[in-house]
């Protein structure tokens, strides 16, 4: 039933029809339910905006102390080693972002970037486009390589999802990928403005760094994968759960889709 031993007792010792009694166990029965459910990596604020949505209003000292009666404890990131190979010859685009993270409607900035993840088989790369607007991961494309095919086919992902007007700014680091020929060709075919970070500055590009970040922790640290396959789904369920369900404290604790949808029904 989900429900601590500490609490099952208090409720025998309290008289059945003792609403207190029973509100903390469906405070306590709700707060765990929805900490598993959101890959146990939300701390006292979030998890108390959570129990906000599903109409158990509770202060963030009230939920503290839930958290802690219940031995939950948020999953915290180990640290994150950034690799970008930016030893090569081709052109660099100019910081046009210079850090303006914060964007009033969609398609207008994008950000893009490679992570890796170790399996039993070797290496698996995921690279990714993110709308700055609502953080919500638009393309993304899984190989066993990171060349440059591995970020078009990304970025084509976003494009023919979206469709974004002419001008859009996509930023990305200084890697080899971004700053090829073909990359740079497709930018050029969708009509799109390219930005790219200072040399050996991640914090450029934080958002998308910032991903990575709590993939890494919220899902993938936690499991050893045997297969490439097993590697690429546990990804793909991880991108589902970004998209659609996570919430962001900046995006007033909802998920990108429904920050978009709340956007869109709003200028009708």
């Amino acid at each position: 039933m989900e429900v601590s031993s500490g609490a099952f007792y208090t409720w025998l010792k309290t008289p059945q029809d003792s609403e207190k009694a029973q509100r903390k166990v469906a405070l306590e029965t709700k707060a765990r339910q929805l900490f598993n459910g959101h890959k146990q990596t939300y701390g006292y604020r979030r998890l108390s905006n959570e129990l906000g949505k599903a109409g158990m209003k509770s202060g963030h000292y009230q939920v503290r102390h839930v958290m802690a009666r219940l031995g939950l404890k948020a999953r915290y990131p180990k640290r994150f080693k950034v690799t970008t190979d930016s030893n090569h010859n081709a052109a660099i685009s100019p910081n046009s972002l210079g850090r303006q993270f914060e964007v009033e409607a969609p398609n207008q900035v994008w950000t893009t970037d490679i992570t890796y993840v170790w399996t039993l088989e070797g290496w698996l790369y995921l690279a990714v486009v993110i709308d700055l607007f609502s953080r919500q991961v638009v393309g993304w494309a899984i190989a066993d390589h990171m060349r440059t095919s591995l970020c078009v086919s990304a970025l084509q992902m976003a494009f023919w999802r979206r469709k974004p007007k002419p001008g859009l700014l996509h930023h990305s680091d200084r890697g080899s990928q971004c700053a090829s020929h073909d990359y740079r060709q497709h930018l050029a075919i969708m009509k799109m403005e390219q930005s790219m970070s200072r040399k050996g500055n991640c914090w450029d590009n934080s958002p998308t760094e910032r991903f990575f970040r709590s993939l890494k922790h919220e899902q993938l640290n936690y499991e050893k994968f045997r297969t490439k396959v097993s590697a690429k789904l546990s990804i793909i369920d991880y991108l589902a759960f970004y998209n659609g369900k996570r919430s962001h404290s900046k995006l007033g604790y909802q998920s990108p889709l429904q920050y978009e949808r709340d956007f869109y029904r709003k200028a009708v």
